[in-house]
């Protein structure tokens, strides 16, 4: 990433977001404005098997927001054998790229780290009774 932002999440599922590249060209508060919208934007798209969204079941890898406003994230499955493998990057798409301000909008498929439940939020855990 040359310039832009990103959203991490560690193994525990807990947000980390990177500082912003010095000479970004995306004004902090927009940049805050895009975050929070991605965020909201992901949290609308459920794996069909697990009534939870899949930024709080810590699918959602990474989030790179790019000075050109494109938008580069990494993602992976609960696992590999999902049902949806080929439809989840589609539909992550489709929901980031309906954000005002956003531009391409491109996903990847990764396994490594693969997913295991204690990716998730505290509120993924309490709404699928894993404590």
């Amino acid at each position: 990433m040359e310039n832009g932002t990103t959203i991490d999440h560690n193994e525990a599922g807990e947000e980390l977001r990177a500082d912003v590249a010095a000479g970004s060209a995306i004004p902090m508060e927009e940049l805050d404005r895009l975050t929070n919208d991605i965020v909201t934007a992901l949290k609308t798209v459920y794996d069909p098997e697990i009534p939870c969204d899949i930024y709080e079941l810590g699918l959602i890898y990474k989030v790179d927001i790019e000075d050109d406003r494109s938008i580069n994230i990494d993602m992976t499955l609960t696992a590999p054998g999902c049902p949806v493998a080929g439809e989840m990057p589609g539909w992550v798409e489709n929901a980031v790229a309906s954000v005002p301000g956003v531009g391409p909008v491109n996903v990847d498929m990764v396994f490594d780290p693969p997913w295991s439940p204690e990716r998730m939020s505290d509120e993924a855990k309490v709404a699928l009774n894993w404590y």
